[in-house]
């Protein structure tokens, strides 16, 4: 196998990559692994968790910087930012931006990625499940692109403009089980918490499954570099987030394990495994 590994991880927005993979990244980096993380947007249209941090002009330029702080924490190689803007939540005005995510051309998103599959020849490539975690519009975007873009890298007919063929080993989507939300949930309720905002119908429904889990990764000694980084991303997570409920020593612990779901190829029998690169071949 050459060296080194390499995961290339394909998010909408600064962030994405804390709660669902990032301890499990940070692991990987401090083994000796190559991490690239794409993003296709700055996040432009999220949260301002304090006035002081940003305002809605300077929210894309400042959660760069968060990412960017968060990246060094992490130990990840490089970042790469494709520039379309934050597409909102589902329903909102800034679904209709001309510049928004989710109004781009698969034919003009699909043939970047498979450019930068090409370029890095990662074994791995993580994205979103098809949900995209909460049903964000522009997670299910980068779900359907990167889908098809882990595909095409491989096919030496498609997008030959994009380099030489390169057909990453596996694809993974990181998880925020049903049942980690469930212990967050009861662990907040136990210490006199609100825990009205915990309304998980719809990650039921139409999330991925919590049976439908095949990597159990025991993050142990990088846990500390993943809160480190996910603090990094302070118009995101104020005082106000579900996240910053519990004591932090106690958000360590739940959030001790990640979770992911081996995409392709696609399991066929209980193919448990404790970490994303186990059983790649030489």
């Amino acid at each position: 196998m050459r060296e080194p590994i390499t995961i290339v991880g394909f998010f909408a927005h600064p962030d994405d990559e804390i709660l669902g993979p990032g301890g499990t990244l940070a692991q990987a980096a401090a083994g000796g692994a190559r991490v690239v993380l794409v993003y296709t947007t700055r996040g432009e249209a999220g949260e301002i968790a304090a006035p002081e941090l940003a305002t809605k002009e300077t929210l894309g330029q400042v959660r760069e910087a968060e990412m960017r702080c968060a990246a060094n924490a992490l130990g990840v190689s490089e970042l790469i930012f494709l520039g379309y803007r934050d597409s909102g939540m589902a329903g909102s005005a800034e679904n209709q931006h001309p510049q928004a995510y989710i109004n781009a051309p698969a034919g003009e998103v699909i043939p970047q990625l498979v450019t930068i599959i090409r370029q890095y020849q990662p074994q791995i490539v993580l994205t979103f499940e098809p949900f995209g975690g909460y049903g964000h519009p522009d997670h299910i975007a980068i779900h359907q692109h990167t889908v098809a873009a882990f595909h095409a890298a491989g096919d030496a007919t498609a997008y030959p403009a994009s380099g030489p063929a390169w057909q990453p080993q596996r694809l993974f989507y990181p998880l925020l089980p049903i049942f980690m939300f469930e212990a967050l949930r009861d662990r907040i309720a136990a210490h006199g918490g609100d825990v009205s905002s915990f309304k998980l119908d719809e990650r039921r429904e139409k999330g991925w499954p919590d049976d439908q889990i095949h990597v159990f990764s025991d993050i142990g000694d990088h846990v500390a570099a993943k809160f480190t980084a996910w603090n990094c991303h302070r118009t995101q997570f104020g005082p106000g987030s579900r996240f910053r409920a519990l004591p932090e020593v106690e958000m360590m612990q739940l959030l001790g394990r990640e979770y992911f779901a081996q995409a392709w190829p696609i399991p066929t029998y209980d193919q448990r495994k404790t970490s994303l690169l186990a059983d790649l071949s030489n």
